[in-house]
């Protein structure tokens, strides 16, 4: 069991979750031509590769200022939405960060909620409306329900992904209320939303690396 990590093991958490994006992009570019216009999948890469790239320039050591600074390049890309959700996701992780920079079950839990907690403000989408959203409240709600619950870090972290793949799965079954989307109506259903099943990618790759 894992319980606790540091700076240099979130890293590599994140490194994995580029990869594991980059390798399925051309999925997530099939999944966006269903309903809407393709690019997902190179939008989603992009933003990864600038937390990359953040990786690389961060010299600190500080959890909170680390995220931060790859949440800000992912904003900063050019992708439409994808850049202001996901680098706001990365970005809110640092009001839930570990002031001594060591992430317990808890820690992570908290870190995870307060990345939600800044995706919400960015977007009016609620569970049901074939978002992201549905795969991070799912992915939220288990992480924290474990972690209140003792589990080790590994166990809080493949909750958390499991709900985020069930989550993202379970987009299917919806009609879209956002995005280009939208503009379908009915003929949205049968179809994932490939921003949930991008961010449950991200989540599948934390858990298999943490």
């Amino acid at each position: 069991m894992t319980q606790t990590i540091g700076f240099t093991e979130l890293k590599k958490m994140l490194l994995a979750a580029v990869e594991i994006i980059r390798a399925n992009k051309d999925e997530l570019c099939k999944l966006d031509g269903v309903c809407g216009d393709g690019d997902h999948g190179v939008a989603v890469t992009r933003a990864m590769e600038a937390i990359e790239a953040a990786i690389h320039d961060y010299q600190g050591e500080n959890i909170a200022d680390f995220v931060k600074a790859a949440g800000w390049g992912v904003m900063s890309i050019d992708g439409g939405s994808t850049g202001p959700l996901f680098g706001s996701f990365f970005m809110g992780m640092k009001d839930g960060a570990p002031a001594d920079n060591v992430i317990n079950g808890a820690a992570m839990a908290a870190m995870f909620a307060a990345g939600l907690k800044k995706v919400q403000k960015r977007t009016q989408a609620q569970p049901g409306d074939k978002t992201l959203i549905d795969t991070l409240v799912p992915a939220i709600e288990a992480a924290t329900a474990a972690a209140e619950s003792g589990d080790d870090l590994d166990v809080v972290v493949k909750k958390a992904a499991d709900a985020a793949w069930a989550g993202s799965e379970n987009t299917a079954t919806m009609q879209a209320k956002f995005g280009r989307a939208k503009n379908l109506g009915e003929k949205s259903i049968g179809s994932i939303d490939p921003g949930s099943r991008s961010m449950a990618l991200i989540f599948k790759a934390f858990a298999e690396n943490i």
